[in-house]
Protein backbone atom coordinates (compact mmCIF):
# COMPACT_ATOMS: atom_id res chain seq x y z
CA UNK A 1 0.00 0.00 0.00
CA UNK A 2 1.72 3.28 -0.92
CA UNK A 3 1.19 6.70 0.95
CA UNK A 4 1.52 10.06 -0.17
CA UNK A 5 3.59 12.06 1.86
CA UNK A 6 2.44 15.11 2.74
CA UNK A 7 5.97 16.74 1.65
CA UNK A 8 5.60 15.35 -1.80
CA UNK A 9 2.05 16.35 -2.28
CA UNK A 10 3.22 20.02 -1.23
CA UNK A 11 6.31 19.74 -3.58
CA UNK A 12 3.96 18.74 -6.43
CA UNK A 13 1.33 21.73 -5.73
CA UNK A 14 4.58 23.90 -6.27
CA UNK A 15 5.88 22.52 -9.05
CA UNK A 16 2.52 22.83 -10.97
CA UNK A 17 1.87 26.44 -9.63
CA UNK A 18 5.29 27.42 -10.98
CA UNK A 19 4.50 25.60 -14.71
CA UNK A 20 1.40 27.46 -15.25
CA UNK A 21 3.17 31.15 -13.98
CA UNK A 22 5.40 30.15 -16.93
CA UNK A 23 3.31 28.98 -19.54
CA UNK A 24 0.46 31.69 -18.85
CA UNK A 25 3.58 34.71 -19.15
CA UNK A 26 4.96 32.91 -22.35
CA UNK A 27 1.43 33.41 -23.97
CA UNK A 28 0.93 36.78 -23.20
CA UNK A 29 4.68 37.70 -25.17
CA UNK A 30 3.47 36.09 -27.80
CA UNK A 31 0.17 38.29 -27.90
CA UNK A 32 1.74 40.68 -27.45
CA UNK A 33 4.30 40.12 -29.99
CA UNK A 34 1.44 39.53 -32.14
CA UNK A 35 -0.30 42.30 -31.20
CA UNK A 36 2.59 44.56 -32.37
CA UNK A 37 3.24 43.32 -35.22
CA UNK A 38 -0.53 43.35 -36.62
CA UNK A 39 -0.58 46.68 -35.57
CA UNK A 40 2.81 47.93 -37.30
CA UNK A 41 1.07 45.23 -40.41
CA UNK A 42 -2.37 47.73 -40.04
CA UNK A 43 -0.07 51.15 -40.35
CA UNK A 44 0.18 52.55 -44.22
CA UNK A 45 3.36 54.20 -44.78
CA UNK A 46 3.35 58.38 -44.59
CA UNK A 47 3.21 60.08 -48.16
CA UNK A 48 5.68 63.14 -47.74
CA UNK A 49 6.31 65.07 -50.73
CA UNK A 50 5.50 68.61 -52.85
CA UNK A 51 3.20 68.69 -55.38
CA UNK A 52 2.64 72.01 -57.25
CA UNK A 53 -0.40 72.40 -59.92
CA UNK A 54 -1.18 74.96 -62.55
CA UNK A 55 -3.54 75.67 -65.52
CA UNK A 56 -7.31 75.40 -66.38
CA UNK A 57 -9.08 78.11 -64.24
CA UNK A 58 -12.59 75.94 -64.35
CA UNK A 59 -10.74 72.87 -62.92
CA UNK A 60 -8.94 75.00 -59.97
CA UNK A 61 -11.59 74.80 -57.40
CA UNK A 62 -12.05 71.28 -57.46
CA UNK A 63 -8.19 70.59 -57.47
CA UNK A 64 -8.09 73.41 -54.69
CA UNK A 65 -10.77 71.76 -52.09
CA UNK A 66 -9.20 68.26 -52.82
CA UNK A 67 -5.77 69.80 -52.20
CA UNK A 68 -6.49 70.97 -48.79
CA UNK A 69 -8.46 67.89 -47.81
CA UNK A 70 -5.90 65.42 -48.99
CA UNK A 71 -3.36 67.69 -46.74
CA UNK A 72 -5.34 67.35 -43.83
CA UNK A 73 -5.08 63.30 -44.21
CA UNK A 74 -1.18 63.80 -45.59
CA UNK A 75 0.08 66.86 -43.33
CA UNK A 76 3.75 65.87 -44.84
CA UNK A 77 2.72 66.50 -48.00
CA UNK A 78 2.54 70.40 -49.52
CA UNK A 79 0.46 71.00 -52.69
CA UNK A 80 -0.33 74.44 -54.09
CA UNK A 81 -2.61 74.83 -57.20
CA UNK A 82 -2.09 77.70 -59.50
CA UNK A 83 -4.56 78.51 -62.32
CA UNK A 84 -3.39 80.63 -65.55
CA UNK A 85 -5.11 78.27 -68.46
CA UNK A 86 -4.73 74.90 -69.63
CA UNK A 87 -2.14 76.05 -72.39
CA UNK A 88 0.01 77.37 -69.21
CA UNK A 89 -0.74 74.33 -67.34
CA UNK A 90 0.55 72.07 -69.69
CA UNK A 91 3.74 74.05 -70.93
CA UNK A 92 4.50 74.19 -67.51
CA UNK A 93 4.60 70.01 -66.62
CA UNK A 94 6.13 69.69 -69.77
CA UNK A 95 9.16 71.65 -69.06
CA UNK A 96 8.43 70.01 -65.87
CA UNK A 97 8.23 73.15 -63.69
CA UNK A 98 5.44 72.08 -62.07
CA UNK A 99 3.98 68.37 -60.75
CA UNK A 100 0.85 68.46 -62.36
CA UNK A 101 -0.21 70.07 -65.88
CA UNK A 102 -4.17 70.90 -65.26
CA UNK A 103 -6.05 71.12 -68.94
CA UNK A 104 -9.62 71.30 -70.21
CA UNK A 105 -8.36 70.14 -73.82
CA UNK A 106 -6.12 67.07 -74.61
CA UNK A 107 -2.40 67.83 -74.77
CA UNK A 108 -2.33 67.43 -77.99
CA UNK A 109 -4.50 70.24 -78.78
CA UNK A 110 -1.80 72.54 -77.06
CA UNK A 111 1.45 71.24 -77.85
CA UNK A 112 3.56 70.23 -80.31
CA UNK A 113 4.07 66.49 -80.54
CA UNK A 114 7.25 66.37 -78.87
CA UNK A 115 6.32 68.20 -75.84
CA UNK A 116 3.15 65.84 -75.63
CA UNK A 117 4.94 62.84 -76.20
CA UNK A 118 6.53 62.11 -72.56
CA UNK A 119 2.87 63.29 -70.68
CA UNK A 120 0.66 61.45 -69.09
CA UNK A 121 -2.86 61.45 -68.99
CA UNK A 122 -5.53 61.19 -65.97
CA UNK A 123 -8.92 61.96 -66.69
CA UNK A 124 -10.52 63.15 -63.22
CA UNK A 125 -13.94 64.75 -64.06
CA UNK A 126 -16.25 66.09 -66.28
CA UNK A 127 -16.59 70.04 -66.54
CA UNK A 128 -19.90 71.68 -68.10
CA UNK A 129 -19.15 75.42 -69.26
CA UNK A 130 -22.58 77.31 -69.29
CA UNK A 131 -22.92 81.01 -70.79
CA UNK A 132 -23.82 83.47 -68.67
CA UNK A 133 -25.05 86.95 -68.46
CA UNK A 134 -25.26 89.91 -66.81
CA UNK A 135 -28.81 89.63 -64.99
CA UNK A 136 -30.12 92.85 -66.76
CA UNK A 137 -30.40 91.51 -69.95
CA UNK A 138 -33.27 89.24 -69.07
CA UNK A 139 -32.54 86.54 -72.00
CA UNK A 140 -32.55 83.16 -70.57
CA UNK A 141 -32.86 80.72 -73.34
CA UNK A 142 -30.68 81.30 -77.07
CA UNK A 143 -30.86 78.99 -79.93
CA UNK A 144 -27.19 77.53 -80.56
CA UNK A 145 -27.27 80.46 -84.02
CA UNK A 146 -28.13 83.28 -81.87
CA UNK A 147 -25.41 82.19 -79.55
CA UNK A 148 -22.80 82.06 -82.55
CA UNK A 149 -23.99 84.67 -83.79
CA UNK A 150 -23.29 86.89 -80.54
CA UNK A 151 -20.20 85.35 -80.04
CA UNK A 152 -18.89 85.92 -83.80
CA UNK A 153 -19.54 89.46 -83.65
CA UNK A 154 -22.62 89.37 -86.36
CA UNK A 155 -25.40 90.21 -83.72
CA UNK A 156 -23.93 93.29 -81.39
CA UNK A 157 -27.52 93.92 -79.86
CA UNK A 158 -29.74 92.39 -77.52
CA UNK A 159 -33.04 93.67 -78.96
CA UNK A 160 -32.36 90.97 -81.75
CA UNK A 161 -32.09 88.03 -79.68
CA UNK A 162 -35.63 89.52 -77.44
CA UNK A 163 -33.62 91.51 -75.17
CA UNK A 164 -33.75 95.00 -74.21
CA UNK A 165 -31.87 98.04 -76.85
CA UNK A 166 -28.62 97.47 -75.10
CA UNK A 167 -24.89 96.90 -76.80
CA UNK A 168 -23.88 93.40 -76.27
CA UNK A 169 -20.79 93.20 -74.61
CA UNK A 170 -18.30 90.21 -75.10
CA UNK A 171 -16.21 89.12 -71.96
CA UNK A 172 -13.73 86.84 -73.21
CA UNK A 173 -10.75 84.37 -72.40
CA UNK A 174 -7.40 83.83 -74.40
CA UNK A 175 -6.63 81.93 -77.09
CA UNK A 176 -4.48 79.69 -74.28
CA UNK A 177 -7.41 79.04 -72.23
CA UNK A 178 -8.95 75.45 -72.38
CA UNK A 179 -12.40 76.38 -71.58
CA UNK A 180 -12.61 79.06 -74.85
CA UNK A 181 -11.51 76.11 -76.73
CA UNK A 182 -14.26 73.68 -75.22
CA UNK A 183 -17.05 76.59 -75.64
CA UNK A 184 -15.75 77.17 -79.27
CA UNK A 185 -15.86 73.56 -80.32
CA UNK A 186 -19.28 72.34 -78.83
CA UNK A 187 -21.43 75.47 -78.22
CA UNK A 188 -20.14 77.61 -81.62
CA UNK A 189 -19.43 74.61 -83.44
CA UNK A 190 -15.94 75.63 -84.09
CA UNK A 191 -16.37 78.92 -85.08
CA UNK A 192 -14.22 81.60 -84.41
CA UNK A 193 -14.91 83.87 -80.80
CA UNK A 194 -14.29 87.66 -81.53
CA UNK A 195 -11.91 88.94 -78.54
CA UNK A 196 -12.55 92.15 -76.95
CA UNK A 197 -9.22 92.45 -75.49
CA UNK A 198 -10.41 95.50 -73.13
CA UNK A 199 -12.77 92.29 -71.43
CA UNK A 200 -10.37 89.24 -71.69
CA UNK A 201 -9.07 87.55 -68.85
CA UNK A 202 -7.22 84.07 -68.57
CA UNK A 203 -9.16 83.94 -64.98
CA UNK A 204 -12.24 82.35 -65.29
CA UNK A 205 -13.26 83.77 -61.60
CA UNK A 206 -12.45 87.30 -62.89
CA UNK A 207 -14.38 87.00 -65.88
CA UNK A 208 -17.82 85.60 -63.80
CA UNK A 209 -17.47 89.21 -61.87
CA UNK A 210 -16.85 91.28 -65.02
CA UNK A 211 -20.41 89.49 -66.54
CA UNK A 212 -21.58 90.42 -62.87
CA UNK A 213 -20.59 94.11 -62.97
CA UNK A 214 -21.40 95.23 -66.70
CA UNK A 215 -24.66 96.01 -68.09
CA UNK A 216 -25.15 93.65 -71.47
CA UNK A 217 -22.07 91.41 -70.67
CA UNK A 218 -21.99 87.85 -71.69
CA UNK A 219 -19.29 85.33 -71.17
CA UNK A 220 -19.10 81.67 -70.41
CA UNK A 221 -17.89 80.14 -67.27
CA UNK A 222 -17.44 76.38 -65.82
CA UNK A 223 -20.91 74.94 -63.49
CA UNK A 224 -18.46 74.92 -60.47
CA UNK A 225 -18.45 78.66 -60.38
CA UNK A 226 -22.21 79.04 -60.26
CA UNK A 227 -22.71 76.77 -57.21
CA UNK A 228 -24.77 79.07 -54.56
CA UNK A 229 -24.12 82.13 -57.25
CA UNK A 230 -27.04 84.36 -58.36
CA UNK A 231 -25.33 87.07 -59.60
CA UNK A 232 -25.62 86.08 -63.26
CA UNK A 233 -28.24 84.09 -65.56
CA UNK A 234 -27.18 81.26 -67.30
CA UNK A 235 -28.62 80.89 -71.04
CA UNK A 236 -29.68 77.29 -72.30
CA UNK A 237 -28.77 76.57 -75.35
CA UNK A 238 -32.02 75.25 -78.20
CA UNK A 239 -34.45 74.91 -74.40
CA UNK A 240 -31.48 72.85 -72.67
CA UNK A 241 -30.03 74.04 -69.42
CA UNK A 242 -26.87 73.80 -68.36
CA UNK A 243 -27.37 71.39 -65.76
CA UNK A 244 -25.29 67.91 -63.92
CA UNK A 245 -28.07 65.59 -64.79
CA UNK A 246 -28.67 67.01 -68.75
CA UNK A 247 -24.62 66.75 -69.10
CA UNK A 248 -24.95 63.34 -67.51
CA UNK A 249 -28.03 62.58 -69.86
CA UNK A 250 -26.28 63.68 -73.04
CA UNK A 251 -28.61 66.65 -73.79
CA UNK A 252 -26.29 69.74 -72.78
CA UNK A 253 -23.50 69.43 -75.44
CA UNK A 254 -20.80 71.46 -74.02
CA UNK A 255 -18.74 69.81 -71.94
CA UNK A 256 -15.18 68.16 -71.26
CA UNK A 257 -13.34 65.64 -69.39
CA UNK A 258 -11.00 67.83 -67.07
CA UNK A 259 -7.49 66.32 -67.28
CA UNK A 260 -4.35 66.58 -64.62
CA UNK A 261 -1.24 65.05 -66.45
CA UNK A 262 2.16 64.64 -65.07
CA UNK A 263 5.33 64.47 -66.88
CA UNK A 264 5.98 60.23 -66.77
CA UNK A 265 4.66 58.07 -64.60
CA UNK A 266 3.58 60.43 -60.94
CA UNK A 267 5.84 59.85 -57.68
CA UNK A 268 4.15 58.03 -55.07
CA UNK A 269 2.47 61.27 -53.13
CA UNK A 270 1.21 62.79 -56.38
CA UNK A 271 0.14 59.07 -57.69
CA UNK A 272 -2.19 59.08 -54.27
CA UNK A 273 -3.26 62.52 -54.62
CA UNK A 274 -5.21 61.32 -57.79
CA UNK A 275 -6.21 58.69 -56.50
CA UNK A 276 -7.93 60.59 -53.80
CA UNK A 277 -9.61 63.47 -56.70
CA UNK A 278 -10.74 59.83 -58.48
CA UNK A 279 -12.18 58.29 -55.47
CA UNK A 280 -15.65 56.69 -54.65
CA UNK A 281 -15.26 58.99 -51.27
CA UNK A 282 -14.22 62.67 -53.27
CA UNK A 283 -16.64 61.76 -55.82
CA UNK A 284 -19.93 62.92 -53.51
CA UNK A 285 -18.06 66.19 -52.95
CA UNK A 286 -16.95 66.21 -56.76
CA UNK A 287 -20.53 67.26 -57.42
CA UNK A 288 -21.66 69.50 -55.05
CA UNK A 289 -18.61 71.60 -55.99
CA UNK A 290 -20.50 71.66 -59.19
CA UNK A 291 -18.53 69.05 -61.50
CA UNK A 292 -19.64 65.52 -63.13
CA UNK A 293 -18.11 62.22 -62.17
CA UNK A 294 -17.16 60.21 -65.72
CA UNK A 295 -18.74 57.21 -64.61
CA UNK A 296 -22.01 58.63 -64.74
CA UNK A 297 -21.50 59.83 -68.35
CA UNK A 298 -24.60 57.90 -70.28
CA UNK A 299 -23.02 59.41 -73.49
CA UNK A 300 -19.38 59.87 -73.70
CA UNK A 301 -19.75 61.56 -77.76
CA UNK A 302 -21.14 64.70 -78.11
Amino acid sequence: MCVERKEDKENMNKFLKGAMIVGLSAAMVGCSSNATSNDSDSKSESLSGTITAAGSSALKPLVDVAAEQFSNENPDVSITVDAGGSGEGLKQVADKTVTLGNSDVAAEEKLDKDQAKDLVDHQVCVVTMAPIVNKDVGVKDLTKQQLIDIFTGKTTNWKDVGGPDEDIVLVTRPTSSGTRATFQKYALDGNEEASNASMETDDSGVLLQNVTDTKGAIGYVALSYLVDNDDVDTIAIDGVKPTLENTYSGDYKVWTFEHMYTNGEPDKATKAFLDYIMGEKFGKKMESLGYGVSSKMEKTDH
